[in-house]
């Protein structure tokens, strides 16, 4: 019998394996580092404020999508910190550089979810 080529493409447990560790790293961040755990209540708070205001569904999804930026962002500048820790515990002017310019992005993510909200919940209060 011919081997199947899509078996080893859509691996079932290739995957659960890959989620599990992708679940890990996200538990990781809600146990060790606070920023990660105050964005996720900003994040549910706004959800429910969303729901709460009787928000339509596009206005609702694009709540969502920008909560997720802001988690996205986040969870990068984690990231990039830890690499960069790794490499060195001592001062660098790059890698402080580099931790610089991951933190911007969070901040504006930030901004924008700001925007988003100030556009989505004004005009239903």
């Amino acid at each position: 019998m011919p081997k199947n080529p899509f078996r080893d493409i859509f691996k079932v447990r290739e995957f659960r394996k890959s989620l599990i560790i992708a679940c890990k790293g996200i538990l990781y961040l809600f146990l060790y580092h606070r920023n990660m755990r105050l964005i996720f209540l900003a994040g549910i708070l706004a959800f429910l404020a969303g729901l709460l205001l009787k928000l339509k569904g596009l206005e609702l999804a694009v709540l969502c999508i920008t909560i997720t930026l802001v988690f996205m962002a986040e969870i990068f500048n984690t990231a990039i910190e830890l690499m960069m820790n790794a490499i060195t515990e001592q001062y660098h002017p790059k890698i402080k550089i580099i931790k610089d310019i991951a933190a911007g992005v969070v901040v504006l993510a930030c901004l924008n979810s700001i925007a988003v909200g100030c556009a989505l919940f004004l005009r239903k209060i």
